[in-house]
């Protein structure tokens, strides 16, 4: 094929690639260009998980009419005229990209009134072709209206993933934001409901109680600045104390000179500085706030404007750590032993030892599974460590994961009775409140049809909360908080068995929470029971996960040890 040019319309809609990858790279860059205009009050609206609209409207100085074409052309900015001026750049648009790369994939319209003008103007753009402007009456500021996001861009709209799925993106961009500014007032609708609204009131403990409840809120320190770094280095922020923590990186937020960005080397500082003070696999809630002189950090690093890189990486790096731990050692309270134990599972009286040894991590010993063979009759011999239980067989000795064992009962007997649609509930003598971050109430929704069928009762209350009403009858045991929490968190375990069945993908995370804990002291008679109730299963020797519930050693193998057989 000859070489030639190619079309306007066919290098913007790749050039818009680079810049709009899902519908929350539209949310992104409309909320970046608003607080840029000096907006005091932000409001976005979403449908469809952003693939049908977004919205986001404000009251920031607008745009002029002459000017409104031009700003949605490739490189029209505002913002930077020369070279020098990025090495400076101090707001957070300055490419000039954004509104031509949403207009080239979408079909999108501005209103606009600039502080002054006497009416204001509306411009439409489809595909990257502009309609002609024409005068309207509008409030100052703007609004832009985006819909059929990659209409014109197939293979990139088939690559989006559900709209909930879409919608938890926007939902976690817009809640930090919220906290990244807290003198604007942000106001977050999804599908016909307010999701999130700040008051503007410059507090920024009040935009974190918006985004994590007012609990976790409360008991979240301020940072520390560290001493020493020198002038042109501001850090500020909330971490949380280690109770208050995730199962993945996804609440670590680091903003630098107001821009989101995500850096591995920060996110690193930041868990490094909590090393010794939370269980391997789990993760810190923070949310930093870095201010540094505009020469010592290069942020056109890439389109999105997501990655930024710093004169001096190691300088930034340990200050983060050193402030983060400083604030961890200094303020944070010593987590007070409680005398109270965790509720037992079901049908077990056991003594326990302190909630923090009944969390200990679980040791995971492979063992290569043949189907899903039933196992012998065993005899209980005792327990190892508070969490194996050692058994004997016909063929030798069993060392069994009492963690996993249970769990692998409990998730059978919860199954059973969902195929048989015959799910007992327990009603609790007082409905329970259980408060969420705003992400994580996106997920819950989705999945209370399957909390519904496994036998729970739980209802929308207020705008960052459920209330649970009752539990199945077979995990009364579970603190009806852990219960939920369980299905909103990223797990630590590999869900792929149970990835096309929803209803068994929570039973599974929820009987993961119900089931007895490593360092649970069990006496003689309850390891039989559990023992008992595993023979009884039909996939004995996995968890609903597929982590081995036991391993064997084959008198065979003892006599090889000691020495009897060759």
């Amino acid at each position: 094929m000859p070489i030639r040019q190619l079309s306007k319309e066919v290098s913007s809609a790749i050039a818009a690639g680079e810049v709009i990858e899902r519908p929350a790279s539209v949310v992104k860059e409309l909320l970046e260009n608003a607080i840029d205009a000096g907006a005091r009050s932000i409001e976005v609206r979403i449908e469809g998980g952003g693939k049908r609209l977004v919205q986001v409207s404000d009251d920031g100085e607008g745009i002029r009419s002459d000017e409104l074409a031009l700003a949605v052309g490739r490189y029209s900015t505002s913002k930077l005229e020369s070279v020098e001026d990025l090495r400076s750049i101090q707001t957070l648009g300055f490419r000039g990209e954004a509104l031509a790369s949403i207009g080239a994939v979408s079909r999108m319209e501005i209103v606009s009134r600039a502080r002054g003008e006497q009416a204001g103007s509306r411009l439409a753009v489809e595909g990257g072709l502009l309609a002609e402007r024409e005068p309207i009456g509008a409030s100052s500021g703007t609004l832009v209206r985006v819909q059929d996001l990659f209409f014109n861009v197939p293979a990139r709209k088939k690559f989006l993933k559900s709209d909930s799925t879409e919608l938890g993106w926007i939902a976690r961009l817009v809640s930090r934001y919220a906290m990244a500014y807290p003198a604007r007032r942000i106001r977050f609708e999804a599908e016909g409901r307010e999701r999130l609204r700040t008051s503007g009131s410059g507090n920024r403990r009040e935009a974190l109680a918006a985004v994590y409840g007012l609990q976790d809120a409360q008991a979240m320190v301020p940072l520390l600045e560290p001493a020493g770094i020198g002038t042109g280095f501001e850090l500020a922020g909330f971490i949380g104390p280690p109770p208050i923590h995730r199962s993945n990186r996804r609440e670590i937020t680091v903003f630098v000179n107001g821009r989101w960005i995500q850096d591995v080397g920060l996110g690193s500082a930041i868990t490094q500085a909590y090393h010794g003070l939370l269980m391997v696999g789990k993760y810190p809630v923070a949310a930093l706030f870095l201010e540094i002189a505009p020469g010592q950090v290069d942020v056109n690093v890439h389109p999105t404007k997501a990655e930024v890189r710093f004169a001096d990486p190691q300088l930034v790096f340990s200050a983060v750590q050193r402030a983060v731990r400083a604030s961890l050692l200094g303020q944070v309270p010593v987590h007070p032993l409680s005398l109270d134990h965790p509720q037992p599972a079901p049908g077990w009286t056991s003594s326990q030892l302190p909630a923090d040894r009944a969390e200990a991590p679980e040791r995971v010993i492979q063992l290569p599974v043949q189907g899903t063979a039933r196992v012998p009759i065993l005899r209980s011999v005792g327990q190892v460590g508070a969490t194996y239980l050692v058994a004997e067989g016909p063929d030798g000795v069993y060392l069994i994961d009492q963690h996993a064992a249970h769990e692998r009962v409990l998730y059978e007997r919860l199954m059973k009775q969902v195929d048989s649609q015959s799910a007992e509930s327990q009603a609790l003598l007082e409905a329970i409140t259980v408060e969420f971050a705003q992400t994580e109430m996106e997920l819950l929704a989705d999945n209370l049809s399957a909390l519904g069928t496994l036998g729970f009762r739980v209802e929308p209350f207020g705008p960052l909360a459920f209330r649970v009403r009752a539990v199945p009858a077979v995990l009364s045991g579970i603190a009806p908080d852990r219960a939920l929490r369980a299905v909103v968190e990223d797990f630590e375990e590999d869900e792929s068995p149970l990835a096309e069945e929803t209803e068994a993908r929570v039973a599974a995370r929820v009987c993961k929470r119900a089931a007895i804990k490593a360092g649970q002291i069990l006496s003689l008679e309850e390891q039989r029971e559990l023992l008992r109730d595993l023979e009884r299963c039909q996939a004995p020797r996995t968890c609903p996960h597929g982590r081995p519930t036991m391993v064997h050693l084959s008198v065979a193998a003892l006599e090889r040890q000691f020495g009897r057989r060759g």
